[in-house]
């Protein structure tokens, strides 16, 4: 099924063709235009009968999609590793809900507290869950080879920033992966209290069994970023100090 996005044409019997104006992947819904340049009707993608300008129906939930893109981030971050970007991290805090959460990627010094902020590199749900792509060029349900490949031609001298051997990580990383993918993504938050013994791990799609399998570790570095173990989830802190001005903290 091809993906749908903002900007995608398509075609309803009754009211002819459209463009959809945004999207939410949560509850199936679309807003389209059909001929006015000021209204916008709000359309049922399992039961209006959308389908796009070659025909081909729009069939929501056939496959359930993912309502977070932690996994997709997570191939990708492994795939730039095995191509010797192993200075590239993953800092996620996504929520069991799925509304609420951030991502971001950086690279350089594998430094949680000063990570540096680079425009396309970071994303939350409030925006994903309306125009379901990264922000760097990519397009909606792009494979990891395809996130890399967009990635590097949108900021080269950002991916360059990541060259060079970073074992330990890449090899936690690598371990993560293994045990997750392609339907859990571990987080690096959690509700408060004391630090959890392993990495919570959060279902990426609807209607996904709780993980049930081993424990995973903290990534390298990360217990002894924290003498307290009771203060509140570190990924909060850490937002409220060093979130860009302009990204909304959700």
């Amino acid at each position: 099924m091809k993906p749908i996005a903002p900007g995608t044409v398509i075609f309803h019997r009754y009211r002819g063709y459209g463009v959809i104006t945004s999207v939410n992947l949560l509850t199936g819904w679309v807003a389209a235009r059909f001929g006015s340049e000021v209204r916008t009707l709000d359309m049922n993608l399992s039961s209006d009968e959308l389908q796009h300008a070659d025909g081909e129906p729009i069939l929501f939930r056939r496959a359930p999609p993912e309502r977070m893109p932690h996994a997709r981030l997570m191939a990708l971050v492994r795939e730039l590793h095995r191509a010797g970007y192993q200075r590239l991290y993953l800092y996620n805090w996504p929520k069991p809900s799925g509304l609420h959460w951030r991502w971001h990627l950086f690279c350089g010094r594998r430094n949680w507290m000063e990570r540096p902020w680079r425009e396309g590199w970071y994303g939350s749900g409030a925006d994903y869950n309306f125009n379901p792509i990264l922000g760097w060029g990519d397009q909606p349900g792009a494979s990891a080879a395809e996130l890399a490949s967009a990635l590097a031609q949108f900021d080269p001298p950002g991916l360059a920033q990541a060259l060079g051997r970073d074992e330990d990580h890449s090899n936690w990383f690598a371990a993560i992966c293994e045990a997750l993918l392609p339907d859990y993504a571990f987080s690096l938050g959690w509700s408060g209290g004391t630090l959890p013994q392993s990495l919570p791990v959060i279902a990426v799609r609807s209607n996904v069994a709780p993980y049930s399998g081993p424990p995973l570790p903290w990534p390298p570095g990360w217990n002894g970023l924290w003498h307290d173990t009771t203060l509140a989830a570190p990924a909060a802190r850490l937002n409220k100090l060093i979130l860009p001005n302009d990204a909304d903290d959700d």
